[in-house]
């Protein structure tokens, strides 16, 4: 049975776009040569294609078949290698430190219970001094038509993440209000949260 999410990047339009998320373009430089690197939600593989291209080995989780496969032309279209596994977040089992960083970029469509479950599993998932790199949301953009979910508690404050990630040492956090043009998905003005921080 197709899911909303199959709906939603069904088409030949990629539907966030195919250039990777301004954060992604911005962060990128903190990933060693060859750095293991899980994408969490991928999508239709814009992000991926982008790291896997800087030199990531980059493994990429996204349940919908629909998004994979549009990833995957994408990735062949490019010439980069992902690992592409089909998996819902709510099932991954978080292999214990098996990735120098996680990126999770817009993955704000699980409820609150599940986020803290994906953050205690970046957590484990990642290798110590790996870093953990969010990218989604901040609560203001409920006032905004640009994106996102629409329920406050799925959206990020920095507080929230600075919780979440308690011991980490903190190397970039933003809150701040940018123009986003990423396909038909995101589009205007929106409320952001930037994060990254470094596991002990």
């Amino acid at each position: 049975m197709a899911s909303d999410w199959d709906h939603r990047f069904a088409g030949t339009d990629y539907f966030y776009g195919t250039a990777p998320a301004d954060f992604v373009a911005r962060q990128a430089w903190r990933l060693a040569p060859g750095a293991r690197l899980l994408s969490l939600a991928e999508g239709e593989g814009r992000n991926a294609c982008y790291l896997a291209g800087q030199g990531a080995k980059v493994t990429a989780l996204e349940r919908s078949p629909v998004a994979l496969a549009k990833a995957r032309a994408l990735a062949a279209e490019r010439g980069v290698s992902v690992n592409w596994q089909p998996m819902d977040l709510a099932q991954y089992d978080w292999p214990k430190a098996a990735f120098d960083a996680v990126l999770g970029v817009f993955i704000q469509f699980a409820p609150a219970d599940l986020q803290a479950e994906i953050f205690a599993g970046i957590g484990r998932t990642l290798r110590p001094g790996g870093l953990v790199m969010l990218h989604g949301f901040a609560t203001r953009q409920m006032g905004y038509g640009s994106g996102g979910p629409r329920v406050p508690g799925q959206l990020y404050t920095l507080d929230r993440l600075r919780a979440a990630f308690a011991g980490y040492t903190l190397l970039h956090q933003a809150d701040f209000d940018a123009d986003l043009d990423e396909g038909a998905g995101h589009h205007g003005r929106a409320a952001l949260i930037d994060f990254v921080a470094r596991k002990p």
